[in-house]
């Protein structure tokens, strides 16, 4: 059979020449525009100027439970609304439609012939006669049960979200502070001081400090800074802590403190996800002969301490090529040896404050010598007058401060004329 036989038997045509599909087509365009009206997926309704209406959809009407004759002349569209949204379209809805001509999606609730609450999305437009003056208000009323449902579940998983956050923000909290010592030492002749600057409490940070007795006459301290955030660096940060103060009562000796460590590190964390962190380890001993402190200071690639004279001098304390700990099996560590005498106050600090943004776009930083700068204006200061002074900075900096900062201070205090004598 050739192909126009095939196609007259897909699509025969009848006795008027038009075929079925086209027949069934035409009878849907039929459809009339007052039944499209009444059976539209949407409600529909028409008020006088008033508000009473005067024509309402059969979808409208299913919705509600009513039937046409309880409501058309005998209700205001305003008797279909609860009271709060009664009030809702007194003193915003109604208004906005006079001066503007429309009003697009707006919330409202719709109550029900059973008193049901129907949530619904509202449009509203002023119809206008061929003399521009308003004759009837037209409104189309859209179900938003499904939409209701939507943002009610997801009000529920935000505040689920937002209890989550809280309680981790808690435990980490907690967590910080079993990084971080209760108390510093007590050192006779010696005050001390301490911050640790929080970036984000949604994550727990890698600095870390502390000052801790050791044999007669002697304490040792520390600070560092472990690389990244979490549970992966507070594990890193709970490790380097506890050895540093077990190699410490071991040997010491600060350049085979961080020699340990950096063995420790680079032992356990030598595979696919490699940890290493900076370092400086110092060992305090009281100087019988000048008075003051003797310190000997060990650097694993960590920022330079800053070390602020009684005669108002600051400078930094050369550890120039302190390698990372943990890196590598043999690191080189740099060490320096200094006196601390009365009026000298010492800062180490972690390089988040350093590395601070203070330029709109973060291409700025804080910098090394901006720090030295404010050393030498503080100078001569003490212990805690140094930390307040830094805790003002860095709340000036505010979020340009994007990474946690520890600081420790020690000042050797001035004899007072009773000691003097």
């Amino acid at each position: 059979m050739c192909e126009t036989d095939d196609a007259e038997e897909a699509n025969p045509i009848g006795e008027s020449g038009v075929t079925d599909e086209q027949a069934q087509f035409s009878a849907l365009l039929e459809d009339s525009a007052e039944d499209l009206y009444d059976h539209a997926p949407c409600g529909y309704l028409s008020t006088l100027l008033d508000g009473r209406i005067a024509k309402v959809n059969t979808t409208l009407l299913d919705w509600l439970g009513y039937e046409r004759g309880d409501l058309v002349g005998r209700k205001h569209f305003s008797d279909l609304l609860t009271v709060g949204g009664r009030l809702y379209h007194e003193t915003h809805f109604a208004p906005l439609l006079r001066m503007q001509g429309e009003v697009s999606g707006i919330s409202l609730e719709l109550k029900a012939a059973d008193g049901s609450r129907l949530p619904v999305l509202v449009t509203s437009t002023v119809r206008s006669g061929d003399d521009g003056q308003p004759l009837l208000i037209r409104t189309t009323v859209f179900d938003a049960r499904d939409r209701r449902a939507y943002e009610t579940e997801l009000l529920r998983a935000r505040k689920e979200a937002d209890l989550e956050r809280d309680r981790l923000k808690r435990l980490n909290a907690t967590l910080q502070k079993t990084l971080l010592p209760p108390a510093l030492a007590n050192v006779p002749g010696l005050d001390v001081a301490a911050h640790y600057h929080v970036a984000s409490a949604d994550e727990v940070g890698g600095d870390f400090y502390d000052l801790f007795p050791l044999a007669a006459g002697a304490w040792g301290l520390f600070l560092g800074d472990v690389c990244g955030k979490g549970a992966a660096a507070a594990a890193v940060t709970s490790l380097a802590r506890y050895t540093l103060r077990a190699a410490a009562v071991y040997d010491p000796d600060p350049v085979a403190v961080l020699g340990n460590l950096n063995t420790v590190l680079n032992h356990e964390y030598n595979g696919t996800d490699p940890r290493f962190c900076t370092v400086v380890f110092g060992l305090l001993t009281p100087d019988g002969d000048r008075g003051g402190f003797h310190i000997t200071l060990a650097s694993g690639g960590h920022p330079p301490a800053l070390l602020m004279r009684e005669d108002g001098t600051a400078d930094y304390l050369p550890t120039p090529g302190g390698q990372l700990i943990g890196v590598l099996p043999d690191a080189h560590i740099a060490a320096t040896t200094v006196h601390l005498a009365s009026g000298d106050t010492l800062l180490l600090h972690t390089d988040g404050l350093t590395e601070a943004h203070t330029a709109v776009g973060g291409k700025g930083r804080y910098g090394d010598e901006a720090l030295l700068g404010f050393g030498r204006a503080l100078a001569p200061t003490t212990a805690a007058d140094t930390i307040d002074a830094v805790r003002s900075l860095l709340d000036t900096l505010g979020t340009g401060v994007d990474d946690d900062t520890a600081v420790l201070a020690i000042h050797v205090p001035r004899p007072t004329s009773e000691e003097q004598q």
